[in-house]
């Protein structure tokens, strides 16, 4: 059973968060940065790291593994940050996403594609795109602009949200 808004052959970027290896369309990947120090803003979200420099554009680093409930992402030799292409109010936004490692660029056609699990995750499931058949594996398609609330998404990127900031009840609460 195909997924609707799926109807052909596609690219994705895959990484891994943890034991899980997820991916996103390379349409939204800008590129993949080698890990480098980022910058501590104060009072942001946990899952927020900080920002980086990307040739003297100011990017935010946000930690996929915090957003998802796991644990923060360690540094190893594979840690890298994957630039994407978010949708902020009708704005694209280019954000830093933490990965324990990249894999490579796969293609899946629409039919090898099935909806995502209504129960059984320890996620939600309203952001992600569908669940990729690889071999006899499974690659978590993620709809990245549903991963993050307006609110959050206008705390990382440095602008206040709504009354209080508190990111929209996603985010977990400032440092």
């Amino acid at each position: 059973m195909a997924v609707a808004g799926i109807n052909e052959l596609a690219q994705y970027l895959t990484f891994t968060l943890g034991e899980e290896v997820f991916a996103l369309g390379v349409s939204r990947v800008r590129e993949v940065l080698d890990y480098v120090a980022v910058t501590k803003v104060p009072k942001s979200p946990d899952f927020m790291r900080g920002v980086i420099n990307v040739r003297g554009s100011v990017v935010p680093v946000v930690d996929m593994r915090l957003k998802f409930g796991m644990s923060a992402t360690e540094r190893t030799v594979n840690t890298c940050i994957v630039l994407m292409e978010i949708d902020l109010d009708g704005e694209p936004t280019v954000i830093g996403a933490l990965a324990d490692s990249v894999q490579e660029v796969i293609d899946i056609e629409s039919d090898q594609i099935e909806p995502p699990p209504k129960i059984g995750t320890r996620w939600r499931t309203d952001f992600i795109q569908g669940m990729g058949k690889r071999g006899d594996d499974f690659v978590i398609l993620l709809d990245i602009d549903k991963i993050f609330t307006t609110d959050e998404m206008l705390l990382v990127a440095g602008t206040p949200a709504g009354q209080d900031g508190a990111g929209g009840g996603q985010a977990a609460p400032p440092a």
